[in-house]
């Protein structure tokens, strides 16, 4: 199977209702709306679904997108939300996700693909075209993800799945830089 030809736009209010689409009536997994990182555990119950997308839409209204949209021939099918490390205060006190050192990153924090998608091989095409964009955006040259490394022959949900799986970033040519977990790496990315 070939790689899908994948096009990205930034999230803006240009952009939004294919957000919309591609995360559907459910906000992507549990009403997130990609604030998991982005704020306490208990701000991010309080917001659930409504309350997590504004704050999303706000962010999205900004000059620095908080992400990008995928496309395949037009139609949204995949997001990819992100930030400078320290946009994600919850990230910077777990203990599994802790910064690795001081080198300055940009995380990519949610790789979440439309149902109806998933399987379909897009997750390695967005993540290049993420670099891609980001080598032409952004000041700070090292990307950050934390993936999951599911067992052999097991499938994990999208709730699990959100920081999106290790073989994709892998395949993408990030490196393994910590493990705290064994199914948790943190992998890393030098932008040319």
């Amino acid at each position: 199977m070939s790689a899908p030809d994948l096009t990205i736009k930034p999230l803006g209010p240009d952009t939004w209702a294919d957000l919309e689409s591609v995360m559907g009536a459910r906000g992507g997994a549990r009403g997130c709306w990609c604030m998991h990182w982005r704020l306490s555990i208990a701000e991010w119950m309080e917001n659930k679904g409504d309350g997590n997308k504004a704050a999303l839409r706000a962010l999205a209204e900004q000059d620095a997108p908080p992400g990008v949209v995928g496309y395949l021939d037009e139609d949204p099918v995949a997001w990819c939300g992100f930030g400078n490390r320290a946009d994600f205060p919850r990230m910077q006190r777990s203990t599994l996700l802790q910064p690795v050192d001081d080198e300055p990153v940009v995380s990519l924090t949610c790789l979440f693909v439309k149902k109806g998608h998933r399987r379909d091989g897009i997750s390695t095409p967005l993540i290049t075209a993420v670099c891609d964009y980001l080598s032409e955006t952004s000041e700070i040259r090292t990307v950050e993800a934390y993936p999951v490394e599911p067992p052999a022959g097991r499938t994990i949900g999208p709730d699990t799945a959100m920081t999106g799986i290790a073989s994709a970033f892998l395949a993408a040519g990030f490196t393994e830089v910590a493990r705290r977990k064994s199914d948790r790496p943190i992998v890393r990315y030098e932008l040319p």
